[in-house]
């Protein structure tokens, strides 16, 4: 018998009956213990493990000696009587010596506290566990007995097996064969109940355990079967046991004797979704350890528990508002899942925390849910119902929240999320049964994710979004208006809505906040808190709010700016997929039209519409009774045309006559700014190359005249082909590596912007190319880069609409080239303007006469004007 790595027992041959025994240790080196049960009715004892490489020892010596003829030699014998020697294989001492084998084999160690210089059995010993630990052999190989290895080097190939023990259901003590190793296996997935070790000694059965255990013995004890051996979990193997009557794991779930656990499934290997199949129909049943099982959503009716809705909005990247087909709105949140939190508290005191932008991975986690959800229909299955928590001393308060499972095309929403590494998974206490019936899918995402390192689980640098909230700054508004106003239509998203026609934008390409106000309408106001008490809510403005919610939160519009008010709020239109919301606003009797809608060129549009809702007295216009028309005549004075010019510089003309020119008080200014900047950049110049561009950025540009002056970025083809705007001069060009950063000192906050766009009032510049192609040289010949005085008669869409004299004799530059039959007569309807008008249609009239330029062939504007480009 082999008893251990460095103890067997002989017997001799037998002569007229049995043998005698004889028990000897191996002198000079030592093996590990093998694994002994704990002393009955010694309470302080306790179970012990086989020592590292122990039972590799004993098989390599029950291998080589069982059944073999030996040779021994006793070196000492102890006062307790234990004999320790030499073993030979064979009749004599020149056979194989055991002890050097088994420390050549790195199965054992030289006691080395106790060798003598003049014995060479020792020095042997000595040398040859020298040469095992430089091949790294046995208990020297590198890691040392490490059962992942052996794990590993199976490969996850079922290996056949007889189970020699059953410790409880779910655990239990293997012979792998052919090799005859012992080893202990808990089963993948499951754990079972146990016996509890009192301090006596004694055992306590948990409830069930003595059924799952007998349940598993009747089945397993002393059979043939094939173990999968799958991973190892801090020295412990797991693994799954295959009869040839089916898998145990999976009868235990079924009958109720085991439950499943989160940390080893996911090692299973059988398909985990197998095994939560068979506990959720134990639980069903409720049998054995779920008698007393209640289902978290066992109060919900079946059209509660599963139901198809559409995605409203986005909250927090991990909860949405939803509109069931019923009308009724319902937050959601998706279970199991964690939305990126911030770590560690925010370093910037004096600035307001924003958790959408400052959080890392929020604002991408709410985006990837946007741009797949806002407005489709998903199918939401709800897993539990979470109650409402009180707020304690480092926790707020939670509301009761609706966790379910949402999809999309058969999409898991939550797996994406966690998949792209925009999400953590929730980890559960083992008997906490409230989690996704998706709960092992997200595991493997959250696994796959931090694999290839993904979102959270990246160890690059977190991205950072610096947003601009402009929204009531007037003096950054102001500055920001001219942008936006030239942008034309600018992409944007609704962030949020305050009330019908109220709304915050985020700006993607200008990477700001704004507050933008519907024009052209007059919206119902909502109830808001007043310093004098609540201002009571008008009719119908939250049904308005409900309006622009539904048709616009959330989602991706353009806008055009066309202005702003006192508070710094923007005012303009509104489009979402070819919709104005002003317009459909008002066809909705949700909204009526505003004088200022007069000038825009949706007014017809919207008074079409105003007037449909009118007659039909819906919503807004239901108490509407038109008024009799009654012929009042006004006695009013006629108001005079205010005057007053003042002097500017005209510094660059347009192909369509807008022209830019600076204001003469403060060219001064001007001229010390850049004497200063012009110094500066002397001193420290720029290197090349060295900017990168982004359109609406102010920079730095290079002139033709080799001189460094104020740009603003207008478009970016390429890192060497860049639009600038000259903001003191108005010059648009093409700029290669003429680029620099510009100074903080010589800002537009220094000095604003010193070329101002206007465009004559009065005229209608030609549409012919060639014709004002002649008008264009005729301005430019007469005021460009020459002082002049300018008076503003009226606001434009884009500019103001100015007269223009000559600083020297005074005379109107525009009439002027009316009477050179250059321009025609825009005419306006304003009574005050009525005088000038008709200076200028006068003299259009002369110009006619004398066929001067384009009137050469009389008055073209009759039948045949668009086939000259000319409108009337």
């Amino acid at each position: 018998m082999v008893l251990s790595g460095c103890a067997i027992i002989v017997r001799g041959q037998p002569r007229g009956g049995p043998p005698p025994e004889r028990q000897i240790n191996l002198s000079n080196m030592r093996a590990g213990a093998i694994a002994r049960r704990a002393a009955q009715g010694q309470p302080d004892t306790k179970d012990t493990p086989d020592e590292p490489w122990a039972f590799q020892a004993r098989e390599f010596l029950r291998k080589k000696l069982i059944g073999k003829e030996v040779c021994f030699t006793v070196e000492i014998r102890t006062s307790l009587g234990r004999e320790y020697g030499m073993v030979y294989l064979g009749k004599d001492t020149t056979g194989e010596n055991i002890a050097e084998s088994l420390v050549n084999e790195g199965l054992a160690t030289v006691r080395r506290e106790g060798i003598r210089g003049n014995n060479p059995d020792q020095a042997r010993l000595c040398e040859l566990e020298d040469q095992a630990k430089s091949s790294k052999k046995g208990m020297w190989s590198e890691g040392g007995e490490n059962p992942r290895n052996f794990v590993d080097s199976l490969h996850q190939k079922p290996i056949n097996a007889i189970i020699e023990h059953v410790r409880d259901g779910s655990v239990v003590r293997a012979l792998l064969l052919p090799d005859y190793y012992l080893v202990t296996v808990m089963l993948s997935g499951v754990k079972c109940p146990t016996f509890k070790r009192e301090a006596d000694g004694t055992e306590t059965p948990e409830p069930f355990a003595a059924e799952a255990k007998f349940f598993t013995e009747s089945r397993l004890l002393q059979r043939d079967v094939q173990i999968i051996l799958e991973s190892c979990h801090n020295q412990v193997i797991l693994g799954t046991i295959l009869h040839p009557n089916g898998n145990i794991t999976e009868l235990l779930l079924k009958e109720g004797f085991a439950r499943c656990v989160d940390w080893s499934m996911a090692v299973y290997t059988q398909g985990a979704e197998k095994l939560r199949a068979a506990e959720r129909s134990a639980k069903e049943r409720k049998v054995r350890i779920w008698k007393d099982y209640v289902a978290p959503t066992a109060n919900l009716d079946q059209k509660d528990r599963q139901f198809v809705a559409k995605v409203m909005q986005v909250v927090n990247a991990d909860a949405l508002v939803v509109k069931l087909n019923s009308g009724e709105y319902k937050t959601i949140h998706l279970s199991s899942i964690r939305a990126p939190r911030n770590e560690g508290e925010n370093k910037d005191k004096d600035k307001r925390f924003r958790p959408l932008y400052d959080i890392p991975y929020m604002f991408e986690a709410r985006e990837f849910l946007r741009k797949k959800l806002i407005g489709k229909k998903v199918s939401a299955t709800v897993d539990y119902i979470r109650a409402a928590t009180g707020p304690g001393e480092s926790t707020p308060a939670f509301a009761e929240r609706t966790c379910a499972t949402v999809t999309i095309g058969g999409i898991n929403i939550a797996e994406a999320l966690v998949s792209k590494g925009l999400a953590t998974v929730i980890r559960y206490r083992q008997d906490d049964d409230q989690r996704s019936s998706h709960y092992d899918e997200l595991l493997a995402a959250e696994a796959r994710a931090i694999k290839n390192g993904k979102g959270l689980h990246s160890k690059k640098e977190v991205p950072i979004h610096r947003v601009a909230d402009i929204s009531g700054e007037t003096q950054k508004a102001k500055q920001f208006l001219p942008f936006l106003q030239r942008a034309g239509r600018s992409e944007a998203v609704v962030e949020y809505v305050f009330s019908g026609s109220r709304l915050k934008l985020y700006m993607p390409k200008e990477t700001c906040l704004i507050t933008f106000l519907l024009a052209g309408i007059e919206c119902p106001r909502s109830s808001r808190n007043l310093p004098g008490g609540v201002q009571v809510a008008e009719p119908f403005s939250d049904e308005a709010m409900l309006f622009t919610k539904e048709l616009v939160l959330q989602r991706e519009v353009e806008v055009e700016v066309e202005s702003m008010d006192k508070a710094g709020n923007f005012i303009g239109w509104l489009h979402i997929e070819g919709v104005n919301l002003s317009v459909a606003l008002v066809e909705n009797a949700l909204s009526k039209v505003h004088f200022t809608a007069e000038r825009s060129p949706y007014y017809k549009a919207l008074v079409s519409v105003e007037e449909a809702c009118r007659q039909r007295k819906e919503k807004i216009w239901a108490n509407y009774e038109e008024k009799p028309v009654e012929e009042v005549v006004h006695v009013s004075e006629e108001k005079e045309r205010v005057t007053n010019y003042r002097p500017v510089y005209v510094t660059e003309i347009a192909d369509t006559l807008h022209f830019y020119a600076q204001d003469v008080e403060t060219g001064a200014q001007l001229e010390s700014l850049m004497e200063a900047m012009r110094a500066e950049i002397a001193t420290h110049p720029p290197v090349e190359g060295s900017y990168s561009a982004r359109r609406g950025d102010y920079c730095l540009a290079k002139f033709a005249d080799g001189e460094w002056y104020r740009a603003r970025v207008e478009k970016v083809e390429s890192q060497a082909k860049v639009h600038v705007f000259y903001i003191d001069y108005g010059n648009v060009i093409v700029s290669t590596s003429r680029l620099a950063v510009m100074p903080p000192a010589f800002s537009t906050r220094t000095l604003p912007a010193q070329a101002t766009e206007y465009t004559f009032a009065f005229i209608q510049v030609p549409q012919d190319e060639d014709a004002r192609a002649d008008v264009v040289d005729c301005v430019v010949r007469d005021i460009q880069n020459s002082q002049c005085l300018l008076n503003v008669e009226y606001a434009g869409a884009t500019c103001p609409h100015v007269t223009i004299q000559f600083g020297d004799t005074k005379d109107d530059v525009g009439l002027g080239l009316v009477k050179e039959g250059l321009v025609m007569v825009d005419v306006r309807k304003e009574k005050h303007l009525q005088k000038i008008v008709t200076e200028y249609l006068n003299s259009q009239e002369s110009a006619k006469s004398a066929r001067l330029n384009i009137w050469r062939y009389g008055d073209f504007r009759a039948d045949d004007a668009d086939e000259f480009g000319y409108r009337r």
